[in-house]
């Protein structure tokens, strides 16, 4: 956001803007704390805020949950976030499960009950954009398996429970997340027992990855049930079942059972049916399975050994170099979501439509602010089919051999579709552990492979990308920067974002690259 990392003042920012309107990145330094806002809104990104101030003109304050530099993936909200939230006559989120369910959570319990919230993408199509399936194809040669929980729970806030309650083996199996700086949360630790703390919580229709990570080959068998729970207290059991792991390729599957052992999967509860099963991507088809708990195998070969880390952080998974078989978690930083895909700013003309929904929705909460509100939204609008077509005309200079997009997260389908770029794939490595010497390898056959000049880190990534900025190097390639989710000091508005994206995207793929 302009100005203040987590606030700013919309009848400040309109004079400012306006002197300034030519300037490339957008207004700074200004102050929080407008007099004449007829609404006060919460949105949960800088993306969205930005969108929401650019609407509202002086008849809104408005304030980002997420801060500038934040993951809304992953980020966690804190007191000083709810009390904004308390004050909110209307949050504005993205929604398609693009935010870290303790946001949504954490907007859900301190919100007014008068204050609509309000999912912007998820009525895109009514005004004029389009929604995409979320595409997650990393070529893994292993199992890629995530959690998921499917079926409607009423009540809004409402969650559902995974706890795992039985574990046979001979070893132990600890299920964990690593997040965008690299430090990992455990779910599951067979170790100690299973109980109440081996359990977590995702929001109805949302699929999480994690890491499987087991001590010795052999036979596991992981039971686990599932729990509706509602803001207001009230839990719900809902199903059970029983999954079978073969680890180790000496270790022979039942007769008879459906084995997995690559693709995408998840360990799916159905809060509807009460069913607990195995859903899998077919490869070939893109049609999507389901396999009872009991009739499924998930396979745990010994391509998928690995070594205790020696970080500190991973201790618990065991003595530093000993063994262990992993089925990674394959995408960096927590990463809930549901079947379509969330970024769909990254198209201009689906900026277009958020900026629209934006307009009717204040415009529903503050009709006196009618005028005001089509007054800025048109010109914004305008602004927007300009940059529109700036940014195709920009990417319309890429040779077609170098429209391969590599980057550090699956953020950009929308941009590819709505350009004529092509996702080739991700380049983070593995986040719970250094990679080996085989898969950094493997990543610079890929580059070298899509013979790309460049590859593409988000800001908010860096951290983790030490791995890619080296193979690049190794090849002889560029690594360049693009935004996806979120601003930083540099970028601090929409139209400044994809401008940037643009620019360096010509830049870094163009025919001088």
């Amino acid at each position: 956001m302009r100005g203040h990392p987590r606030r700013t003042t919309a009848a400040t920012l309109t004079t400012a803007c306006a002197l300034l309107a030519t300037a490339a990145t957008g207004c700074s330094g200004l102050q929080a704390g407008s007099s004449d806002a007829a609404l006060t809104v919460s949105a949960t990104t800088a993306i969205i805020a930005d969108l929401v101030e650019r609407v509202g003109g002086d008849r809104v304050d408005v304030t980002s949950i997420v801060p500038r530099h934040g993951d809304p993936h992953s980020y966690e909200p804190s007191p000083g976030d709810a009390a904004e939230v308390a004050r909110a006559d209307v949050v504005f989120s993205n929604g398609l499960l693009l935010e870290e369910p303790g946001i949504m959570k954490m907007v859900h319990t301190n919100a007014p009950e008068s204050a609509p919230k309000i999912a912007v993408a998820e009525k895109l199509e009514q005004y004029g954009g389009t929604v995409m399936k979320l595409e997650e194809d990393l070529g893994l040669d292993v199992l890629w398996l995530g959690w998921a929980v499917e079926g409607e729970v009423a009540g809004d806030g409402s969650q559902v429970r995974t706890t795992a309650t039985k574990m046979e083996g001979p070893g132990e199996l600890r299920v964990y997340l690593t997040d965008t700086l690299g430090r990992p949360k455990v779910y599951v630790d067979s170790a100690d027992g299973l109980d109440a703390k081996d359990s977590f919580t995702l929001p109805p229709e949302a699929h999480t990855h994690v890491n499987w990570a087991f001590s010795r080959p052999g036979t596991y068998r992981l039971t686990v049930e599932g729990q509706t729970e509602t803001l207001d207290g009230k839990a719900e059991k809902f199903g059970s079942g029983t999954f079978t792991f073969t680890v180790g390729d000496a270790t022979e599957p039942p007769k008879g059972a459906t084995v997995l052992d690559a693709g995408h999967a998840d360990v799916a509860l159905d809060a509807e049916t009460g069913t607990v099963h195995v859903r899998a991507d077919e490869e070939k088809s893109g049609e999507r399975t389901e396999h009872p708990a009991g009739e499924v195998v998930l396979n745990v070969p010994d391509r998928a050994k690995e070594s205790v880390p020696k970080e500190k952080p991973y201790a618990f998974l065991g003595e530093p170099g000993a063994d262990l078989w992993v089925l990674p978690q394959a995408v960096i930083g927590k990463h809930v979501h549901g079947d379509m895909d969330p970024h769909a700013w990254e198209d201009v003309a689906n900026a277009q439509a958020y900026v629209r929904r934006v307009e009717a929705e204040l415009i529903r909460n503050d009709p006196e602010g009618r005028a005001t509100y089509e007054k800025n939204a048109a010109a914004y609008l305008k602004e927007l089919g300009a940059i529109d077509q700036e940014v195709a005309r920009k990417l319309a200079t890429i040779p077609e051999h170098n429209r391969e997009l590599i980057t550090t997260h699956d953020a950009f389908g929308y941009l590819a579709e709505a350009y004529g770029m092509r996702v080739a794939g991700f380049v983070v490595p593995v986040p719970n552990r250094e990679p080996s010497a085989a898969e950094v390898e493997e990543l610079g056959d890929t580059i070298r492979e899509k013979r790309v000049p460049s590859v593409f880190l988000e800001p908010n990534l860096a951290a983790r990308a030490d791995v890619l900025k080296r193979v690049a190097q190794d090849q002889g390639v560029e690594v360049c920067t693009i935004y996806g989710d979120s601003f930083d000091d540099k970028i601090h508005d929409y139209v400044s974002m994809m401008r940037h994206n643009a620019n360096e995207l010509a830049k870094c793929l163009g025919k001088d690259a």
